[in-house]
């Protein structure tokens, strides 16, 4: 492909022309600077590519976080007719309701640092992480159907959280409309022994504290204090979702061949949202969107469990609470506003999340009057985010963010600058205790392989997309 123009609009937002087979421009959230990364890598030629899918609505959209991906980049949003545009398995991506969730504590950084490295050992002790790891929970056909109906519901019903957890999860934790029966035995296969289990690569369990209040008033609404200590969570839907993905898009490349559409990237693979094939995916991504809501719910349990281990105390008294849990890797129906009508479109945003503003009905009740929390973890070594929603995402971006730092290097990369390395003392000299599985995640998954989050947020927020809130700095870190 020729080199892509892309023209600026602002300092923080640039537009990709409407040439060829595109339906719509192009629109890149970045900075100048980050605009030359991005332009290293092949992601742009994606935003592209997305503008050719039929019933794509005003802009194919890419977030600062952007970076190469299957079909979509990663970092990517997209908006489709609802009546008459399509669905793709790669617009959500493999890991399906991969997201992040922040629990809050009444601990601060002197009661934990002196624990700090027992509280890690627990942790990476409790947590099952890895590749393949299989966690305490075996799944019956039963347990599947109850997490299919309930997500996160589920795992409350046998003690692992709290009703209130569902008032601050996105969609209460909860996606209706899952069928076992378009579901393949392989994905219950390897999704069976991985409930509970945190995965390898890029999930990671993280201790933090609140290191930068930066808008006081909704920091007070989502209950964050400076020198707080908090736990982020990263996980999705495992095996069982990846499965989903692998098998309709399968599916999908089929029908496209059936019905003769032709797309410039075979990945796009799709179908049309009226179709039987994109109604059976739908179903099948509801029941692995349930799966990452309950795994994540388990996951924080088994966090608040080891907590009250090391410190000898309670819940209660910890004041273990979660802020949010939101999403990215998602497929949802709303309402917009396009050419200044209320029109019903499907959503597609994969590594990207939710930014909505406050009064939006989709915000949990606890946080209308200020606007939802969107979570934006960085590297391991530097720092996170909390943000909230605003009205110019609603307007400019179908109510979307950045859901990370993305990636600058490959695995394969960052493999290679770190030969030599020691990840793990570079951390511990930073006063960060970290635990893996194996060394090659650590160097696979350094902080120099990722951009800073602070820039990434600085675009988001200057863009009005979202509002800077809170700085989170990590002091102990669980990876796969």
């Amino acid at each position: 492909m020729e080199e892509i123009t892309i023209k600026k609009i602002n300092d923080y937002l640039w537009e990709i022309p409407k040439t060829g087979g595109m339906r719509v421009p192009g629109r890149v959230y970045a900075d100048e600077s980050m605009l030359k990364t991005i332009r290293s890598d092949r992601a742009l030629e994606q935003v592209v590519n997305v503008a050719h899918l039929p019933g794509i609505q005003k802009f194919s959209i890419a977030m600062p976080d952007i970076h190469w991906g299957y079909g979509f980049p990663i970092g990517g949003v997209a908006a489709f007719d609802a009546e008459e545009g399509v669905i793709s398995p790669g617009g959500v991506g493999y890991d399906i309701n991969c997201g992040v969730r922040l629990m809050s504590t009444a601990l601060e950084e002197d009661d934990v640092r002196p624990k700090l490295k027992d509280l890690v050992d627990e942790l990476f002790n409790r947590v099952p992480c890895g590749v393949g790891r299989s966690g305490e929970i075996k799944l019956s056909r039963s347990d599947y159907l109850g997490i299919i109906d309930k997500g996160a519901g589920w795992a409350i019903e046998r003690g692992m959280g709290d009703s209130q957890d569902l008032d601050t999860i996105e969609d209460n934790g909860s996606f209706g409309g899952g069928d076992v029966e378009v579901v393949s035995h392989k994905a219950f296969e390897r999704g069976r022994e991985q409930i509970g289990t945190l995965g390898s690569g890029n999930h990671f369990l993280e201790i933090d504290v609140v290191d930068e209040i930066m808008d006081s008033v909704v920091a007070d609404a989502f209950g964050l204090f400076r020198g707080q200590v908090c736990v982020q969570i990263h996980s999705g839907s495992r095996g069982f979702g990846h499965q989903i993905c692998t098998d309709y898009i399968k599916t999908m490349m089929s029908y496209m061949k059936r019905e003769g559409i032709r797309l410039p990237d075979d990945q796009l693979a799709c179908a049309y949202i009226k179709s039987e094939e994109a109604k059976r995916y739908l179903s099948a991504f509801a029941t692995a969107a349930n799966f990452a809501w309950t795994n994540r719910q388990i996951l924080m349990h088994l966090a608040i469990e080891t907590f009250c281990k090391v410190f000898r105390s309670t819940p209660d008294k910890l004041q273990t609470r979660l802020v949010y849990d939101v999403s990215h890797n998602i497929v949802k129906f709303e309402e917009h506003e396009i050419e200044g009508v209320k029109k019903r479109v499907c959503v597609h945003r994969k590594g990207a999340t939710r930014a909505l503003p406050r009064e939006h009905p989709l915000v949990p009740e606890a946080y209308r009057d200020v606007g939802q929390p969107v979570l934006i973890p960085g590297d391991m070594g530097r720092a996170s985010f909390v943000l909230v929603g605003t009205e110019d995402a609603l307007r400019d971006s179908f109510g979307s963010c950045c859901h990370g730092a993305g990636r600058m290097l490959s695995r394969r990369k960052a493999l290679k600058s770190t030969t030599g390395r020691d990840i793990v003392d570079e951390l511990r000299k930073k006063g960060i205790v970290v635990r893996a599985r194996g060394r090659r995640t650590l160097r696979e998954e350094m902080p120099e392989a990722y951009k800073f989050v602070g820039d990434v947020c600085d675009v988001v927020h200057n863009a009005g997309l979202a509002r800077k809130v809170a700085r989170l700095r990590p002091m102990g870190v669980i990876k796969g």
